[in-house]
């Protein structure tokens, strides 16, 4: 029996991959029972990106220009600054307050339905919340800004940690060339 035919083999079930080196999700060829002619063949830009980063404040430009790369792929040009400055923010948040020493922060992109959603996971502790903060202070204005900019913003705890994702409505976008 072929390995991707609907009643696969346990030990190796169908799987769509991402191939990170041409950022496409694409899902292998399966055959029926019947025969092992090939049906089903789909190819479409990734709708799930995402990328590990150290803890280095240094990270905040890549993972900015990440983002940048990924929204040109999926033929986002609207909202394109408004998602840039909160993933700005959203690692910088997560290197001063989550990333523990040692540790990392990964930033993830979805797009789906016409929206754009952007998160942050790291293994800190604690929940990120808006409060009073001093106006004369260096600091605090992040979280602010991102629920000014984002359309919905929230946080999600997971083990180790957290993620902080705020989502962007940016229509249906261009599929990128060549697809």
């Amino acid at each position: 029996m072929p390995v991707n035919s609907p009643r696969a083999h346990p030990r190796y079930p169908y799987r769509p991959v991402l191939l990170r080196e041409y950022g496409l999700l694409v899902s292998p060829t399966l055959v029926t029972h019947g025969d092992d002619h090939p049906v089903n063949v789909h190819i479409q830009p990734a709708l799930l990106r995402e990328r590990f980063y150290p803890s280095s404040r240094q990270t905040v430009r890549p993972a900015r220009e990440f983002a940048a790369e990924t929204l040109h792929a999926w033929g986002v040009t609207c909202r394109r600054d408004d998602v840039l400055l909160c993933v700005s923010e959203l690692a910088t948040n997560a290197l001063l307050h989550g990333v523990p020493p040692g540790r990392g922060y990964r930033l993830r992109m979805l797009r789906y339905d016409g929206t754009v959603r952007v998160e942050v996971h790291d293994s800190g502790g604690g929940r990120p919340r808006i409060g009073r903060r001093d106006p004369a202070a260096e600091g605090g204005r992040g979280l602010p800004l991102v629920a000014a900019v984002a359309d919905r913003w929230g946080t999600v705890a997971r083990v180790p940690g957290k993620a902080v994702w705020c989502e962007f409505a940016v229509g249906a976008g261009v599929p990128p060339d060549g697809l």
